[in-house]
């Protein structure tokens, strides 16, 4: 390769080199040159020996890297050799520990949990979680390795959050953080779980319970008044979902998108599909001899169709939570006073005030199971006990209605 030796390369001929049929290089002294290639590209490089043998190091591309910069790269290389270290093999170890600190930066670990879990979560959580991360935490320590992150630092990214406000949004940003650590500790990825020592650590979020009713004797009103919305010229199909709520107190999605495909009136039991679910899990709802009686009279309204509660526009779509919000209100119960979702609060504080085993209650509730393979198979976990509960139950509310 033909070389043009200058004791000292500047800038103007560095900048108006052309370039050739052949590669070249303009050498500036101490092994530094610059190459040029018949495409054009100009990079800096050093020639070196070490354990004698001949070497070349790439010192990065010209103009982004100056002349005066590329010698001071020369010098520090130099600095190395004379120190036993082969510049060559330190630049390969330097990207190696860049890229391993990549890796496993927060982010990347984060959205690999997300990728984990999101096929058990409802599409509505997913969004939630990716939402809090993507604005709030990784613009702060998205690019940390995961095992350098300290309880301060999280601290002081949640107190941003903390600071507009959104209460709610840094507690559940800590538990997601919580269970990101944790992830990267089961594999390998990191040692503690900051998060843990930020307990305490945040102002109190405010309770976020949905308005719902409790005492017994008010309960027997509203389902008097429910029982009198159908009477009333109410639509049938709003009041059957009414009357159906407080005996299987489910979701109000889950009741809202009920599909007669569902219900096994021989086993006297609803099978809601895990794609339904919150969790993502399969979930039974054992049907009392009341609930049998409000889907044979609902049958020959809405039967021929998908859903048990069609919209009242079209039965290719189930009723919206605003019909059936909306029918409470007319009822004259107040948004602070009851919800749909109010049916299974009502449902949980008695049975647990009545001395029902929690462990029953919580599976009926389909609350969440920690361990998602055992969660898998046990949705029909204390069947029998949940039929003479659910049973019970509807037995205590008609008490209550009466």
């Amino acid at each position: 390769m033909p070389t043009r030796r200058f004791s000292n390369l500047t800038d103007t001929q560095a900048r108006n080199a052309k370039p050739k049929e052949k590669p070249y290089k303009l050498t500036d002294g101490g092994g530094l040159y610059l190459f040029v290639s018949p495409a054009g590209g100009k990079l800096w490089r050093m020639k070196y020996y070490f354990d004698r043998s001949e070497k070349l190091l790439s010192l990065g591309p010209y103009p982004a890297l100056s002349i005066a910069e590329a010698r001071k790269r020369l010098t520090e290389a130099r600095e190395q050799i004379a120190n036993g270290i082969d510049p060559g093999v330190h630049k390969k170890a330097v990207r190696a520990a860049e890229r391993a600190i990549n890796e496993n930066s927060y982010e990347v670990i984060a959205r690999e949990w997300i990728t984990k879990h999101y096929t058990i979560w409802a599409a509505s959580h997913e969004t939630k979680i990716i939402a809090r991360q993507e604005n709030d935490i990784f613009p702060h320590i998205g690019g940390r390795p995961v095992n350098k992150i300290t309880a301060p630092e999280l601290l002081a990214v949640l107190r941003m959050i903390e600071q507009r406000g959104a209460l709610d949004t840094a507690h559940r940003a800590l538990q997601d953080c919580s269970r990101i650590f944790r992830y990267a500790i089961a594999t390998g990825r990191a040692e503690r779980d900051p998060a843990a020592d930020l307990r305490g650590a945040l102002s109190p979020a405010k309770e976020g319970h949905f308005a719902t009713i409790t005492e017994p004797k008010a309960i027997g009103d509203l389902l008097r008044a429910i029982d009198a919305y159908g009477g009333s010229g109410g639509s049938v199909i709003v009041a059957a979902a009414l009357r159906l709520a407080p005996y299987v107190f489910v979701r109000p999605g889950e009741l809202r998108r009920a599909e007669w495909k569902e219900f096994d009136f021989e086993k006297m039991e609803w099978r809601i599909p895990a794609e339904k679910m919150k969790m993502r899990q399969t979930h039974i709802v054992p049907l009392s001899r009341q609930v049998l009686e409000i889907l044979h009279d609902l049958k020959p309204h809405t039967g021929h169709g998908v859903y048990l509660f069609p919209s009242l526009r079209t039965d290719t779509r189930p009723i919206s939570d605003v019909a059936l919000l909306a029918a409470l209100r007319r009822l004259g119960f107040a948004k602070e006073e009851m919800t749909i979702h109010g049916f299974r609060s009502m449902a949980s504080t008695l049975l647990n005030e009545q001395g029902y085993n929690r462990d029953w209650i919580e599976r009926q509730l389909a609350h969440g199971e920690r361990n998602n393979v055992r969660a898998a198979y046990n949705y029909a976990e204390y069947m029998p006990e949940r039929r003479r509960m659910m049973q019970q139950w509807a037995d205590y509310l008609d008490r209550l209605r009466k």
